[in-house]
């Protein structure tokens, strides 16, 4: 298991589980699922706050108690509350101190610098918390968790409420984290905005695991959309109602036979089009499906 940076075996309790699955370093694995689904409490789980009922937590083949392994993991939380009268470098500066009270292999400064680079919070290092606009901090976030080399990270809604130049620079950022070989889990309520970071995507419900994957696989799943003149009154085997007609996931099958069904059923067809699900769609369809 020392091949993983994360595994989770048959983990259960707090309203989770049983959950089993693994992270490989560098990987970035997308968590989705409605709200209450568990996201939130799987990371702090993970992160050693919350204590699962059964099953084992492993950091790099340790327990994830072990105090080697708690200093591997960085936990970023949905909503950071930082003192508002200090600045940005004396709140990284607080946590470099902690870091080396417990392992004095790197000077604080050192650890705040490399922290700024991250998360490019350089130009605003010495300003005031209260003078921040969301987008630095959500990167100051990110700066305290990414501290001290964590070779693990799990960032809560890390990509929520910023606009598109502030997600795409996130974006780039855990990217460049994951690419020196962090492993990271994070979460979003918005499954668009993991699109274009996670390579593997776990959907929660209940607490559960119910669909998990390559994000390239989820998202090549081709869908016929088949827009009628009037309302079918029983959709075809396998099709469901919408707005403007009919539609159905195409795995297994060609468009044409799936048309001649339509026909077969003498539906009004007026034209079709196929199109590739997006990654709400395959949350919105777990979540309704089960």
């Amino acid at each position: 298991m020392r091949d993983f940076a994360l595994t989770l075996s048959d983990v259960s309790g707090q309203g989770l589980g049983p959950l089993s699955f693994a992270l490989v370093p560098g990987e970035i694995a997308g968590l989705v699922g409605a709200t209450g689904a568990g996201k939130t409490t799987l990371l702090r789980v993970v992160a050693g706050f919350l204590r699962p009922l059964t099953g084992a937590i492993r950091v790099w083949g340790l327990p994830v108690t072990h105090p080697a392994a708690r200093r591997l993991v960085g936990f970023a939380r949905d909503t950071a509350l930082f003192p508002p009268s200090l600045t940005v470098r004396e709140v990284l500066m607080y946590y470099a101190r902690l870091h080396c009270a417990m392992s004095s292999d790197r000077a604080p400064f050192g650890l705040v610098r490399e922290a700024l680079e991250i998360a490019g919070l350089a130009p605003s290092a010495d300003l005031c918390i209260e003078m921040l606009g969301q987008a630095d901090l959500h990167r100051l976030n990110l700066a305290q968790a990414a501290l001290g080399g964590r070779r693990i990270l799990l960032l809560d809604e890390m990509l929520s409420g910023l606009d598109a130049c502030a997600r795409r620079d996130l974006r780039g950022r855990i990217a460049a984290l994951a690419a020196s070989g962090v492993a990271v889990l994070i979460t979003s309520r918005d499954p668009t905005a993991l699109e274009r970071l996670a390579a593997r995507v776990l959907v929660l419900r209940g607490g559960r695991i119910v669909r998990a994957g390559p994000l390239a696989a989820l998202l090549g799943e081709r869908v016929l959309e088949v827009i009628l003149d009037a309302p079918p009154p029983e959709p075809p085997p396998g099709f469901r109602v919408t707005a403007a007609g009919i539609e159905a996931p195409l795995a297994g099958r060609t468009v044409e036979a799936a048309l001649a069904l339509c026909h077969a059923h003498r539906l009004p067809v007026r034209a079709s089009r196929v199109r590739v699900k997006s990654l709400e769609e395959v949350v919105l369809e777990t979540h309704d499906t089960h």
